[in-house]
């Protein structure tokens, strides 16, 4: 049999789609793994029902995973797929509007039964129409799957598990991925039939896109152009597990970790969990107040403490979070935005909570509020907030979101030696210090830490004495308090790196971003730029203080957009704040922006529209 031939591409999205106990998730982070290794550049986007199990093949129950791999820099997930894998009907129904014109179609056969089209709400088998709309490839996954196993001991409900790993063996034919990732994973998994079946089938589903008719040409995406060094594939969570470990190790002093389990932050706390060697605690608290509480503590101790969580166990947090800035306390709360108010929809992607972390605690409670751009940058992020927090002597908050927890990015692992240098220096001893003598340039005391000498002093949540700490209602002393928390917050804009605008430094538009937003408000302004409009960015890890040539910035710009995943949080304040009449970009779908969507608001403000 001659070889097939292949086909040269620079890109391609793929999604897999199923029922939530068809292992999407894991096909897609295989997938994912051995693309990594191929060396493409990459972005991902899990997408999945908070249910635990819907019933099986119901719209409801759809599980998805897309990707996103190139030869190129990337930035997003891509706004839809090229290539589209579904295990049964209600996957196909849910996913297929999404799909290029033109695109693949590989669809588990045998799934495409009387039952499960009513089930989907199919009235006919939508296969015949989509032959002539896509290019549908039939494959008898079931069967062929089956066929593989029949002579191991397993159960018919074990043998259909494995029929995953049959789809993600043909895939990794198509596209010439490596198996070898996913065999060794496997090896350390499991054993017996179980690991015989799984590996089995993967080189079934291998040798079966190979010598199948229904795949005429595979394709090759070559490898990307990127800067040399060791990199690994990571998401939000892990980048902010082990941002969490590097700051211990940069600021050498112990973290603690309190947290009560959230979606889509539960994560976080696994992996910090894993990593007790490098002197971090962690702690599973009965409640979000306890977590909050139980920082508060270790921080009072003299621990890098962090608190974990997502909205609603931030709004928990809140009066504790206002005991930590009367107190002055280095506490760092993380908070992986979700979408929708109460539980809402937990797995699904939002940016509703920046004006809860600026002003969602009772009375004038400043504290600093940064916010990652990328998985990669949760790992600087949290650190910086750290350094924050040390030299302030405050608490900070890091905003994330579920769309950044959850999606990947190849990241150049940082050298380890270089972190400890660029440590961040600061004392807890009262050499050199009257008690509670300030800072005069960050405002910020010594951290007074219980059994230090000299630095005795009554704690609590009362309006307090600057000096002694004991409890006092003098209304100038409480004014001068209030004016101290504030200015402390301020001057922090002080060692905050200047804005970089990409593009022209002034012009016609201006986009204006903030966390996970990132990938698709840069690459919609690059792709204007290429066709000759005039369309810069900037993008905001620093959102309390602003950084300082913010407000210089946007008067250089006749137009200023703010694409954001909320109704406009940002764009009040930049309104409030600067005076200029920015244009909100909303979107509540619990979804992240499609380049697409952010680019055709861009054409309409340039062709004058509001």
């Amino acid at each position: 049999m001659s070889e097939k031939p292949t086909e040269e591409i620079q890109h391609v999205a793929i999604r897999f789609t199923g029922d939530s106990g068809d292992g999407m998730q894991l096909t897609g982070m295989k997938f994912t793994e051995s693309t990594a290794l191929a060396g493409n550049d990459l972005s991902t986007l899990p997408d999945f029902p908070a249910e635990i199990r819907a019933p099986a093949g119901t719209l409801a129950g759809v599980s998805g995973f897309q990707i996103h791999f190139s030869s190129e820099k990337i930035r997003t997930p891509a706004d839809y797929p090229d290539v589209l894998v579904s295990f049964n009907p209600a996957a196909l129904k849910a996913n297929i509007g999404d799909l290029r014109p033109g695109g693949m179609v590989i669809v588990n056969v045998d799934a495409f039964t009387r039952k499960a089209l009513a089930r989907a709400g199919y009235e006919a088998d939508p296969l015949p129409e989509l032959r002539d709309r896509y290019r549908l490839v039939e494959v008898p996954l079931t069967r062929l799957n089956r066929e593989a196993l029949k002579d191991l001991n397993l159960s018919a409900r074990d043998t259909d598990r494995c029929k995953n790993f049959f789809a993600l063996g043909m895939m990794f034919w198509l596209y010439h991925r490596g198996m070898e990732s996913t065999e060794r994973w496997l090896a350390s998994k499991f054993k017996g039939d179980v690991l015989e079946a799984n590996l089995r089938v993967l080189k079934a589903g291998y040798a079966f896109g190979e010598t199948t008719e229904l795949f005429p040409v595979s394709y090759i995406v070559p490898k990307a152009k990127i800067e040399p060094g060791h990199y690994r594939n990571i998401t939000g969570n892990t980048a902010l597990a082990w941002g969490i470990i590097g700051a211990a190790v940069q600021l050498r002093q112990p973290v603690f970790l309190a947290a009560y389990p959230i979606t889509p932050a539960s994560d976080i706390l696994h992996e910090v969990s894993r990593y007790r060697h490098f002197g971090v605690k962690t702690f599973q608290a009965e409640d979000e107040i306890a977590a909050m509480c139980a920082a508060i503590g270790a921080s009072f101790a003299g621990a890098l403490a962090v608190c974990t969580t997502s909205g609603p166990g931030f709004v928990l947090k809140q009066e504790a979070l206002g005991l930590a800035v009367i107190a002055e306390l280095p506490v760092v709360v993380v908070d992986v935005q979700r979408a929708g108010p109460s539980t809402g929809m937990p797995t699904k992607t939002e940016q509703g909570d920046l004006l809860l972390a600026l002003s969602g605690r009772n009375s004038d409670c400043p504290v600093p509020v940064l916010a990652a751009a990328t998985p990669g940058d949760c790992f600087y992020t949290v650190i910086e907030a750290f350094q924050l927090a040390v030299k302030y002597m405050t608490p900070v908050v890091v905003l994330s979101d579920s769309y950044l927890a959850s999606s990947s990015e190849p990241w150049l692992i940082p050298d380890v030696s270089q972190l400890r240098q660029e440590a961040v220096e600061f004392r807890t001893d009262p050499e050199g210090f009257q008690p509670f003598e300030r800072n005069p340039d960050s405002l910020a005391r010594p951290w007074a830490i219980p059994g230090t000498p000299n630095l005795e002093h009554r704690i609590g949540g009362l309006s307090k004495q600057e000096v002694t700490g004991n409890v006092d209602y003098d209304p100038q002393n409480n004014q001068r308090m209030n004016d101290l928390r504030h200015e402390k917050i301020e001057r922090i804009a002080a060692d905050l790196p200047p804005l970089e605008v990409m593009g022209p430094d002034q012009g016609d538009l201006l986009l204006v971003g903030w966390g996970g937003t990132h990938g698709a408000i840069t690459s919609a302004a690059e792709d204007a730029r290429s066709d000759g409009l005039p369309v810069s960015n900037i993008h905001l890890r620093h959102l309390n203080p602003f950084p300082s040539n913010l407000g210089e910035i946007l008067v250089r710009f006749d137009k200023v957009l703010i694409p954001e995943l909320n109704r406009g949080q940002l764009a009040q304040l930049i309104r409030a704040r600067f005076l200029v009449d920015a244009k909100s970009l909303s979107k509540l779908e619990g979804q992240p922006f499609r380049v697409a969507e952010i680019r055709a608001r861009i054409d309409s403000l340039l062709a004058g529209e509001n």
